[in-house]
């Protein structure tokens, strides 16, 4: 079997490219022209009321959602990093037979409809309210949960690719302890599946609707609800913006990666 056998020539990968490419373009190049519509053409003026001050109580809720987002964001990254990726290697070195169970219980979230994990989780947000408050952060705990199928398995993917027995034990011969094993041996080679769990975390806080809907807490969807029955429009704005921050912290961890990658290598050869 020769090269070209495996791999598809130049002019499919350019078509598929274009394919892919058109399926994400197209729609929010749509969405952005209909931010420009004003009732007799196209205008900047849906865009200039994101500084009127005029209008800036009817955006409130958008800055508290947003907020509460990114508070989200941040807990639910270090739920995943410092609880889910921890178990996962610990697993893998000290637990072997466990880890077929674990990635069924990893993996059931994402069988399982939102409407559903809600009925489960009203009961366990009662006790929660009463202990810790009924802040929109609480909500870490379930997104915790939804992201677990998706952080899983690009974790899994990078522990998959690395031989962590090998690593770990190298590292304890010479006498690091394990927390320095797992920070400074494992993690880095564990990188590009930790940066790709982080973003998918960051992607499904941003885009979440139904829990926090129906436990009754403000994240930036349900503002976007109460805001596009005024003013559909910046809505729409606001999606766009949320959409575009996602895309730059895409690029940037994607840079980051490959940045860690290059210097973990040059270290190896070194």
């Amino acid at each position: 079997m020769t090269r070209a056998t495996l791999y598809p020539r130049r002019v499919t990968r350019a078509v598929i490219a274009v394919v892919v490419g058109a399926f994400f373009v197209i729609p929010m190049l749509t969405t952005l022209e209909y931010t420009f519509r004003d009732g007799t053409g196209h205008s900047l003026v849906h865009w200039a009321s994101l500084f009127d001050p005029a209008k800036a109580a009817a955006y409130a809720p958008i800055r508290v959602g947003l907020t509460n987002s990114l508070i989200l964001m941040v807990t639910t990254v270090a739920l995943v990093l410092f609880l889910l990726a921890p178990t996962m290697i610990l697993i893998n070195l000290r637990f072997p037979r466990l880890r077929r169970p674990f990635e069924f219980v990893a993996l059931l979230p994402i069988t399982i409809p939102a409407i559903v994990l809600v009925v489960g989780l009203t009961p366990i947000y009662l006790v929660i309210g009463r202990s810790l408050g009924t802040g929109a952060w609480t909500l870490a705990f379930a997104y915790g949960i939804l992201t677990l199928p998706f952080a899983f398995r690009s974790i899994q993917a990078a522990i998959d690719a690395t031989n962590l027995s090998t690593l770990a034990e190298a590292a304890r011969s010479l006498g690091a302890s394990w927390f320095q094993v797992v920070w400074r041996v494992l993690a880095p080679n564990l990188r590009n599946g930790l940066l790709a769990a982080s973003l998918i975390s960051v992607a499904v806080v941003l885009g979440e609707f139904t829990i926090a809907s129906l436990l009754n807490r403000q994240n930036l969807q349900t503002s976007l609800v109460l805001v596009n029955r005024q003013d559909a429009y910046i809505a729409v704005v606001f999606s766009l913006l949320a959409l575009a921050f996602c895309f730059v912290l895409l690029l940037l961890i994607g840079r980051t990666g490959r940045a860690g990658t290059r210097r973990l290598h040059r270290r190896e050869r070194a």
